[in-house]
């Protein structure tokens, strides 16, 4: 129970640090860089004092490509952050849990029971009231690519969940230490190379906010798994979910007095509904 509610308060720092970024008009880009490289570099220590593992080029192609969809889901998060509020854009990222379970259906043939298929009639729900909660903000004008945001976060870390299980199924768990450390690697080069071309002027202030940044992001994996070998991930998935919302909407309340429209308020309890129908077997 320690390792669930450590890995609820790594993922919930991760949402609050990004808000307090965007409150100080800091570039997610550089904050995002910083925070991979000291993911990476916890990463690596984690893998060197392993003294079991294995290394693959399938793995490392793997990794290297499923860290495009990290960088992408990550920056959409942060952007969703700015643009919904952050109860919103939790929201919207812990939704992403229907993305693996729509997938595991159509290619592992995975049949969902009478929970989860209510469940994912909430989720879909869900993103209808986002939408109508958005559209009636009174705080800035919307566009479209607000709205794009909002569902890359969806659907980015939902694709990147279930490239999980592809790699758990399709690679030996000896080399998961070693698949974890070359994503954060890879994510980390991949967001400098966008830092150095795009002439980004370096600031301390975000250098040190995306380097504290990265030890939640990596303890965040790093507890979830623990917790998922003490319990069964029907009893953990709903509760990290449900308490990382419940958190954060606390959390944004308190710090920044972010307020939802009625609108809002009705995604959030659809959304606590479809994670707990969700993680019902």
């Amino acid at each position: 129970m320690f390792a669930l509610l450590l890995t609820i308060s790594c993922s919930t720092s991760i949402a609050l640090i990004l808000k307090q970024n965007d409150t100080r008009n800091g570039n997610p880009l550089l904050l995002l860089t910083a925070n991979y490289f000291i993911a990476a570099i916890i990463s690596f220590i984690f893998l060197c004092i392993n003294p079991h593992r294995s290394f693959s080029m399938e793995t490392l192609l793997f990794g290297a490509f499923l860290a495009i969809l990290f960088v992408v889901s990550f920056f959409a998060f942060a952007k969703a952050v700015r643009i919904a509020g952050t109860a919103l854009a939790t929201v919207s990222s812990r939704l992403s849990v229907i993305v693996p379970l729509l997938l595991s259906i159509l290619i592992f043939k995975e049949k969902p029971s009478s929970f989860q298929t209510i469940g994912i009639v909430c989720a879909f729900i869900t993103i209808g009231l986002f939408y109508q909660s958005i559209r009636h903000s009174d705080s800035k004008k919307i566009r479209l690519l607000d709205y794009i945001y909002l569902l890359v976060v969806l659907l980015g870390i939902g694709v990147n969940d279930f490239g999980m299980k592809i790699f758990q199924q399709w690679r030996p768990s000896i080399e998961k230490p070693y698949f974890i450390f070359i994503i954060f690697l890879c994510s980390f080069i991949y967001t400098f190379i966008i830092v150095v071309i795009q002439g980004i002027r370096f600031e301390k202030t975000v250098l040190v906010r995306g380097a504290i940044l990265g030890i939640p992001n990596m303890f965040s994996t790093f507890f979830l798994l623990l917790a998922l070998g003490q319990l069964p991930a029907i009893v953990v998935y709903p509760i990290v979910n449900i308490g990382i919302i419940l958190l954060t909407t606390l959390g944004a309340a308190i710090l920044w007095k972010e307020k939802m429209n009625r609108s809002g308020l009705c995604a959030l309890q659809f959304g606590m509904a479809a994670l707990i129908l969700l993680g019902i077997s």
